[in-house]
């Protein structure tokens, strides 16, 4: 299971990369292929919005052909059932993880209002892991945080359970339900996603921003990725194979940023063993131990990409 705490100074067995989440709808399985076959780091097969109410029943036995059948390479294995509250969901997660549980990594789950629907999902993976004889715990949890309820109960969410591996930030769904109009500026978004980020921060999980709805827009696309970038999210969510390699790009450390942490966290480790010392200078400005937390993400992503031995 791709590792559940997102602290930088973890091993690279336990730290998952997450730049790209690509979704894609259960009921296609030339679309779950596409993605199953993509640059995506994690790839999440949707029984929810991505589905027809008509189609959403029948979606479950291709998205079980397709965790069955495909061969996902080092990716993460996500699916997104229906919402809690929802009379589709119990099934969802039932059939699915009883037909192909060991071929999952995640659950992704949309409409959470508060930590007890995090709760009541954790109980019912427990008891399909224990019935199938799968490791406990082994299915983690993505929750989004996608309404007015979720952001102001943000902090119970992110530890209501220690399946708990993300929140994700679902604008589209947020902004229809505060009553945003449809083209709103991003400040309308600045609270709630900051807020998602600290609780995230705080619970030790990692934490993805939503979508680009102009799909074909790679130029937003890569805008909107930069802003994610510079607020702390550790990836953004893609709906078209094509966003993936532009989200990717924006989350993966350079050559010069790599080449940077190496230089900064070499000189702070020899002037702690060589003099004690716990600020050093470095080109022009103070650094001590709270600096060094964006360096050493960047080599542990740069680790698990292979762009530097480990």
């Amino acid at each position: 299971m791709p590792g559940f705490n997102h602290d930088p100074r973890l091993s690279s067995h336990d730290f998952a990369v997450r730049r790209s989440e690509l979704v894609c709808p259960a009921s296609s399985l030339k679309m779950m292929t596409k993605a199953a076959a993509s640059g995506a780091d994690e790839v999440i097969f949707d029984l929810e919005d991505g589905c027809a109410l008509s189609q959403k029943e029948a979606a479950r036995k291709t998205l079980i052909e397709a965790f069955r059948a495909m061969d996902f390479k080092s990716k993460i294995r996500a699916f997104r059932p229906n919402g809690v509250h929802t009379k589709f969901f119990y099934r969802d997660v039932v059939e699915v993880v009883e037909a192909a549980g060991a071929n999952i990594d995640v659950v992704v789950l949309p409409k959470v209002h508060e930590a007890a629907d995090v709760q009541f999902t954790d109980g019912l993976l427990t008891e399909i892991e224990q019935n199938l004889g799968l490791p406990p715990g082994g299915i983690g949890l993505e929750v989004l945080i996608e309404s007015a309820k979720a952001v102001l109960h943000a902090e119970e969410i992110a530890n209501a359970s220690s399946r708990m591996v993300a929140l994700i930030f679902g604008s589209t769904d947020y902004a229809g339900d505060i009553g945003a109009r449809t083209q709103v500026r991003d400040e309308i978004y600045l609270y709630p996603k900051s807020k998602t980020v600290v609780a995230a921060r705080a619970a030790g999980i990692q934490v993805i921003d939503g979508v680009t709805v102009q799909f074909r827009e790679l130029e937003q696309c890569e805008r909107d990725t930069r802003s994610a970038a510079e607020m702390g999210f550790d990836g953004k969510w893609a709906i078209h194979p094509d966003q993936v390699e532009v989200i990717n790009r924006v989350f993966t450390p350079s050559a010069q940023e790599i080449a940077h942490a190496k230089e900064i966290l070499e000189l702070y480790r020899k002037a702690d063993e060589e003099s004690g010392a716990g600020v050093i200078a470095f080109k022009g400005e103070m650094v001590d131990e709270a600096c060094l937390h964006t360096e050493r993400r960047n080599l542990m992503i740069a680790r698990k990409l292979g762009l530097i031995k480990v």
